[in-house]
């Protein structure tokens, strides 16, 4: 891009957000599921390494939060690692998460958010599932925004994970198979996701140009609505994620009626 129109837009773009939360609808959501993809794609298009885009996405963290604090969102759940990121090969995923763990304990150092870790923590090296564990503990009497921090996650794996854990509750009670079957409803699984005791996402947020789930919030984004945006992650910027809130703002959730 020329030099110019960098600095066009350097001057334009803050006036332009500022006119944009002037006029904001009240109707906003209170819990943002967003989709962190791109990172690697971004690095080749720079011409640099994985681990400098996991850096460079690592680094949109941080104001994608403050930007959520601005609008006065409760919940905000980031998806970092999925389950089947994990496959990827070792000289990948030991530094991603490093960078990972250095990230969240960097937002928990601020204590200016609540950080909640979901995911399938036991399928991560101890000493990262211990530091994604230290972070909530020292997090856990702030006062401000919840963030779900989903690392290993997986919405098929939570999905049995609440399954698993209803099975063994009802079976410390005595609870038969067939009274369970009688018994069983929605809120019974609710109760037992990485998310319970949470309002559902009402708007999932995905960068990168992609246009599906890819296994995310499966249970929770029954009913919320989508925001795909081109933007790989580390280049989704203030402008972008205002852009997803008012186009929120002004859908009619009808809920099928």
């Amino acid at each position: 891009m020329a030099d110019w129109k960098r600095g066009l837009r350097k001057v334009l773009y803050p006036a332009y957000e500022a006119r944009m939360l002037r006029r904001m609808p009240d109707n906003l959501p209170k819990h943002i599921g967003v989709m962190l993809d791109g990172n690697r794609r971004w690095a080749r298009a720079v011409g640099r390494d994985t681990a400098h885009g996991h850096r460079a996405g690592a680094a949109n963290i941080e104001p994608l939060l403050t930007w959520c604090d601005e609008v006065g969102i409760e919940v905000v759940t980031l998806w970092l690692l999925s389950t089947d990121n994990l496959n990827r090969p070792a000289n990948e995923l030991e530094p991603l998460l490093e960078i990972i763990t250095e990230a969240v304990a960097s937002l928990a150092e601020q204590r200016r958010w609540r950080l909640h870790p979901v995911g399938a923590l036991d399928l991560l090296p101890d000493d990262t599932a211990e530091q994604l564990k230290r972070a909530a503990e020292s997090t856990a009497d702030v006062e401000g925004m919840t963030v779900n921090i989903a690392v290993a996650y997986g919405g098929r794996r939570e999905i049995a994970d609440a399954v698993r854990s209803l099975l063994n509750e009802h079976a410390d009670k005595g609870t038969s198979l067939a009274e369970l079957a009688q018994q069983l409803d929605i809120e019974h699984i609710e109760e037992h996701l990485y998310t319970k005791g949470q309002p559902d996402p009402d708007l999932v947020i995905r960068t990168s140009g992609e246009q599906r789930l890819g296994g995310f919030l499966l249970w929770q984004s029954a009913k919320s609505e989508f925001y795909f945006c081109e933007a790989y992650w580390p280049d989704f910027r203030r402008v972008d994620f205002l852009r997803a809130i008012r186009a929120y703002a002004l859908r009619d959730r009808r809920y099928g009626a």
